[in-house]
């Protein structure tokens, strides 16, 4: 694969694309193995044997999962990428993160939004199995549609291996799960922990050699591809999941299931199956993505919480108490004056 493979994409021998030395890109391949490592044990953490049993007999979760997941991101991902006339390479890193399973920040805020988090576990973990398949099958369509040739250009061998890397942690945090389950919740905090520092080590080391290319990485047309494909993913979740006559909890399940990619595995695809000088800097892309994804859910978070605090307050026969007697005090101190 070479820059003459994607027309749009011009890299000669003295780039700035190639970001790393060879050392340090090694260091940077392993690092970002690691945390795909890392998410996946923790994601395996929050799975029982049980339930997934109980979901593949009666498969409406499966059903959801794939529709939410592998329906509503793929077809967001290659709107977006048509709306702001992305570059071939832009397109095909826009389409990976979009194809993505769900991740484990959608079992957090679910549980947030009070949610269904059978659900939410049972969608992300379908999602992760289904992901083996669905993800080259949907990449060979929709990339066939956005780029010549991109038969040969995809590294569908490379995404393949990565996402067989995330079946074995995750099988294994499910047998710690089925086995010692006490320590599952300490393995996920953990877990999220060493992700979040290794994610750092990733970012600074990328922010010293980066240099201009990070005005691609910041471009426009990426930043509003970043900020709209969450926001989309959560509104249509939750009209979907309305169409299938959920019940609120449920919905809001849905909805942060649909929006959240798994970005850790996607970081790993970009930066380990594709050669540095084609890739660049937009291996980087899914921390952009995951910023305006967490932003974005906060926010319907803390709305959320506003909603409940006020319906609770309208709902307590005391606080409507209370609000009468200060309607009487006040009629009465009216008629007095």
């Amino acid at each position: 694969m070479n820059s003459t493979d994607f027309p749009n994409v011009n890299v000669s021998s003295n780039s700035t694309m190639v970001l790393f030395p060879p050392l340090v890109d090694k260091i940077v391949n392993g690092i970002t193995l690691l945390i795909l490592f890392i998410t996946m044990v923790s994601l395996g953490c929050t799975m029982e044997i049980s339930k997934i049993k109980v979901h593949i007999v009666r498969p409406k979760g499966v059903a959801i999962a794939v529709l939410a997941q592998y329906g509503v991101m793929p077809l967001t991902a290659f709107f977006l990428a048509k709306l702001f006339q992305l570059k071939d390479i832009e397109s095909v890193a826009v389409l990976i993160c979009g194809c993505c399973p769900g991740g484990n920040l959608s079992n957090i805020f679910s549980l947030a939004l009070k949610g269904d988090m059978n659900l939410s576990i049972v969608m992300t973990t379908c999602s992760t199995v289904l992901a083996l398949g669905m993800m080259p099958l949907l990449l060979y369509l929709y990339c066939k549609a956005l780029i010549p040739n991109a038969e040969s250009v995809i590294p569908y061998t490379g995404i393949i291996v990565a996402l067989l890397m995330t079946i074995v942690p995750c099988a294994i945090g499910i047998f710690i799960n089925a086995k010692v389950p006490r320590y599952s919740k300490i393995i996920t905090k953990i877990g999220v922990i060493l992700m979040l520092i290794a994610t750092v080590v990733i970012g600074v080391i990328a922010g010293m050699n980066i240099g201009a290319e990070v005005w691609t990485l910041l471009s426009p047309r990426l930043i509003g591809t970043s900020a709209f494909m969450p926001l989309i993913g959560y509104f249509l979740g939750y009209f979907l999941s309305g169409l299938l006559c959920l019940n609120d909890q449920c919905k809001r399940t849905v909805s942060m299931e649909t929006g959240c990619q798994n970005t850790q595995l996607c970081t790993a695809i970009l930066k380990v199956a594709f050669p540095p000088e084609l890739i660049g800097s937009l291996f980087l892309f899914p921390l952009i993505y995951i910023l305006f994804q967490a932003v974005e859910a906060l926010i319907f978070i803390v709305v959320f919480r506003c909603y409940e605090k006020i319906k609770s307050k309208m709902n307590n026969p005391k606080t409507n108490a209370d609000n009468k007697l200060k309607e009487v005090n006040l009629v009465q101190h009216l008629i007095e004056k």
